[in-house]
């Protein structure tokens, strides 16, 4: 077994709430400083700079994975992630007949741009990205479930589109199996109040917004010696 150090919740300069600076490879790079083995880049639903991001990564040696940041029609956030980049593009492709497209205005939300790995910009999204989807929080994990997503609350201890913020509680259903925390100093206070989160696999990421907010190693999981790091990080928490 080895043990490798992820950041499964990052964003590019694609979410508009992102830094122009934080390009794929920008974000590809710093996560190697930073000591990251493994990473997902999960904007504003969307994968558009999944691509170019896994290119990046490829060239730093750290290993992908393509993910994305749902927002439910409650505007609850959920991080969605994929075993492979092609089905990572079904199901944006998926989640872009769910968005409610409202045209972004740049000059208050931030830009939201399309970059290949070498940064250069070669489109913009010009719907704002972060507004609620048409998808109710049940029918948003049964979809990322159909295309065989790790699905699960963002930042429950946030209370910006945090599930208990929005909601009051864990809800009984869906049936999650993982919730990320933003402060792992937080894991023992939020599961006394809120007994539901006991029997969740706690997991961690860094939200990072720009180049410097990508954190130093910190999260970690021990998986097989062999094979891809990427697939076998997303076969633990599948199979969790």
């Amino acid at each position: 077994m080895r043990r490798v150090y992820c950041d499964l919740h990052l964003h590019s300069c694609l979410s508009p709430c992102g830094d122009d600076s934080m390009t794929p490879a920008m974000a590809a790079g710093m996560l190697k400083l930073a000591g990251i083995d493994v990473a997902a880049l999960t904007d504003h639903n969307t994968v558009g700079n999944c691509p170019a991001f896994f290119k990046a990564c490829l060239e730093y040696g750290v290993a992908p994975i393509a993910g994305m940041e749902l927002t439910t029609a409650e505007d609850i956030h959920l991080v969605c992630l994929m075993r492979s980049l092609e089905a990572a593009m079904e199901f944006g492709r998926e989640i872009d007949r769910r968005r409610v497209k409202i045209r972004n205005k740049p000059q208050f939300f931030g830009n939201q741009l399309i970059m290949d790995e070498e940064d250069n910009v070669v489109g913009n999204e010009e719907y704002l990205l972060p507004n609620a989807t048409t998808l109710a929080l049940t029918e948003a994990f049964e979809l990322a479930e159909s295309f065989g997503a790790v699905c699960y609350p963002a930042h429950v201890d946030r209370v910006s589109n945090g599930i208990i913020a929005v909601l009051g509680d864990m809800p009984h259903e869906p049936a999650f199996r993982h919730v990320e925390f933003r402060d792992t100093g937080n894991i023992q206070a939020y599961t006394e109040k809120y007994p539901r989160l006991a029997g969740m696999m706690p997991l961690f990421g860094s939200d990072a917004h720009s180049p410097e907010g990508i954190c130093d190693a910190s999260f970690s999981v021990e998986i097989p010696d062999v094979g891809s790091a990427a697939e076998a990080v997303f076969d633990l928490l599948r199979e969790a």
